[in-house]
Order: C-alpha cells, then sequence, then structure tokens
C-alpha cells in the first residue's frame, strides 16, 4: 500500500503544475485533462512505448507545441502564454541539435549570446560549466570532432550555462552504447542533483528512467498510468500495463473462484494461485510475481503452479527459465548464478509467497 500523501506533500509538489492539458492533432485526442506536478529540484521520468505521449507533454511544457486548453504554471508563475524563449526552460534534444560549424564553447555560448550577453560577459559562465561536464579543455574544437558522449556533455552545458528554471531532455542517451549510456546517467543525475536542478526525461527505457528518477509517471494513451518512486512502481504496479512494461513479471489471466479472510483464489491455466485481494466471485484477473521471487523449491503454503520449460538461459550472475505459454500469459523464473540439471521440455513446479503476488481485475 503506498504512502498517504499530506497536504505540505501536495504543496511540495508544485514547482511545477500541469494542470487540465489537452491536446488533439487533426480532430485526434492525444492527451485529454492531463495533470501532472514535479517538486523543486526532482528528477522525475516520463516513460512509455512510442506513441504514448511523453513527448508531446514535454514538448508543451516547453512552449514547443500549444495546448487547446490547460496551464503550465512553473514556480507560482502561469507561463502558458508565453513563447518558448521567454520560460527560461532548457532542453536537450535527442540529436542534441548542436550547431556543427561552430566550437564547443561558441555552441554553449549561444544561449547567452541571445539573450544579449558580450562576448566578454560569456567567458566565465561558459568556461564554469564546460569545467563542470569535463570538457573544458575541448572548448576550441568544432563539435563535429567529438564523440557521442562528448557532444552530449556540451549539449547538457549549453542547457545548464543559462542558469533554467526547468531543464527537459528527451531520450538524451539513445545514441549512446549501453555501457556509455549507463556512465552518462550516473554522471548526468549526480550534476542535477548537485546544482539542484528541477528535470524532466523522456525515455522509452525502464531500467534508464529507474536509474535517474525520484519518481516515474508510466504514460499509455496520452494518459498517466501510474506516477510513483522506482521501487513502488516495480513492488505495487497499479495496472497490468504498468507490470509489464516495469520489469519482468510471470502473469497469468484467470477467474477469481473463491474469496475469504481476505484472500482471493484465482484459477489459471496453470494451477491455483493466491493472492492478498478482495474481488467478487466470478471476477476475471491478472495474476503475477516478479521472477526473482519464484523458487523452484516451493514449501507447502506458497503459491504453485507447473510449467513446461522452453529455454534455459544462463546468463553469468543469474539464470533465467522460460515456460511455455499461449495468449497473454509469460512464465519466467530468475535464479542467482550458473543453475545446471535443467532441460528444454521439462516440467518443473514453481513457487512463491501468497504476498508476493500481483493481482488486477481485467475486461472479461
Amino acid at each position: 500500500m503506498q504512502p498517504k500523501t499530506t497536504e505540505q506533500d501536495q504543496k511540495s509538489h508544485r514547482y511545477l503544475d500541469v494542470v487540465g492539458v489537452t491536446k488533439s492533432f487533426k480532430g485526434t485526442v492525444v492527451m485529454d485533462q492531463m495533470n501532472f506536478r514535479v517538486a523543486k529540484g526532482e528528477l522525475v521520468s516520463l516513460l512509455g512505448p512510442s506513441g504514448c505521449g511523453k513527448t508531446t507533454l514535454l514538448r508543451i511544457i516547453a512552449g514547443l507545441l500549444e495546448a487547446n486548453t490547460g496551464d503550465i504554471v512553473l514556480g507560482g508563475r502561469n507561463v502558458s502564454s508565453l513563447p518558448a524563449h521567454k520560460r527560461n526552460i532548457s532542453v536537450v534534444f535527442q540529436n542534441y541539435a548542436l550547431f556543427p560549424h561552430l566550437t564547443v564553447a561558441e555552441n554553449v555560448a549561444f544561449g547567452l549570446r541571445a539573450r544579449g550577453m558580450s562576448s566578454a560577459d560569456v567567458k566565465a559562465p561558459v568556461a564554469d560549466v564546460l569545467a563542470l561536464v569535463r570538457m573544458d579543455s575541448f572548448a576550441d574544437r568544432p563539435v563535429s570532432a567529438l564523440s557521442g558522449g562528448q557532444q552530449q556533455r556540451v549539449a547538457v552545458a549549453r542547457a545548464l550555462v543559462v542558469s533554467p528554471d526547468l531543464l527537459l531532455l528527451d531520450e538524451p542517451f539513445s545514441a549512446l552504447d549501453r555501457k556509455l549510456r549507463e556512465t552518462m546517467q550516473i554522471e548526468l543525475k549526480a550534476l542535477l542533483r548537485s546544482r539542484g536542478i528541477t528535470a524532466i526525461f523522456v525515455t522509452h527505457d525502464q531500467e534508464e528512467a529507474m536509474g535517474v528518477s525520484d519518481r516515474i509517471a508510466v504514460m499509455s494513451n496520452g494518459k498517466i498510468e501510474q506516477f510513483a518512486e522506482p521501487s513502488v512502481l516495480y513492488a505495487q504496479p497499479a495496472s497490468p500495463f504498468v507490470m509489464d512494461f516495469v520489469g519482468l513479471s510471470t502473469r497469468m489471466s484467470g477467474r477469481v473462484t473463491a474469496q475469504a479472510d481476505g484472500i482471493a483464489t484465482v484459477e489459471t491455466g496453470v494451477g491455483a494461485v493466491r493472492a492478498h485481494a478482495g474481488y467478487t466471485v466470478g471476477t476475471m484477473v491478472q495474476v503475477g510475481v516478479r521472477p526473482e521471487l519464484i523458487t523452484p523449491d516451493p514449501s507447502a503454503e506458497m503459491n504453485q503452479i507447473k510449467v513446461q520449460l522452453n529455454d534455459v538461459m544462463t546468463l553469468g550472475s543469474k539464470t533465467v527459465l522460460h515456460g511455455i505459454s499461449s495468449g497473454e500469459d509469460k512464465f519466467l523464473c530468475e535464479l542467482s548464478g550458473i543453475r545446471t540439471g535443467y532441460a528444454r521440455g521439462e516440467t518443473v513446479t514453481w513457487g512463491w509467497a501468497v504476498a508476493d503476488t500481483l493481482i488486477h481485475e481485467v475486461a472479461a
């Protein structure tokens, strides 16, 4: 169960307040009554599949796209009617949008020069932010000569040099290889923390969102399915969509066949599963469990299902068992370390604690 939100907590999450925002494209509603709040100094991610509305929301906040209705309030100031260049919001785009004909320092200075600062006055702040992102020794180089990771640092420096009230990042790590992407995530999070910057990331990568965020808004079809801390999203997903999109899970469809003492019994295609829930008998539900909570040696009081193995994957620090499934059911068991003795086609018994069962009602 999520902790109760006090009035003080609600007020603290009002540095950025998106209120009743709607957006349509050619008569098609892509965002309907969006309400979204971010606290000062908070790092938040908009997470979801392509087309869910996360970039649309980011562009509306930045002033790059006009909402049909609703308000954007930043630091107590309604900026809805202001153009992008008057909102003091910086954006780091997916392709970084650097000027190839300018040097690193000239790219970083661009925003300050656009605000009327002289060449002499921009030198000190540009030098400061380049040192902050460890690119001061590259100041006179053309950005076309830089690697992807270096260009990303320059884009961040250019966004920070104007001291924005809000930093927006649209898939900022997508062009980097995995190892560099993970390094940049750690560095950028530490940098934003050190400067107390409020930031919103747009990403479709749940691992990236979990790693950089204080809270994550999981989006689907122009709506927020759940907005919570990463640990809450993983342990207590609010819907089947969130359970499926954030992390891996074993999940089964079934019907509630009994309800007693706060425990619902669900009949699935691989056996009866119990969960702490209060559903009417006959309700169609989806039950699930995170794969690392499953054991191949269950005790009598645990939920137990029989699964035929489809594949066994040894991934160094863990062994992942894949069960044969049909429809929307999915069977995964994650065991620590290297495990032997499992073969494709073998039928195994898996078990997990009743308290670890996730359950959501679904349409019949």
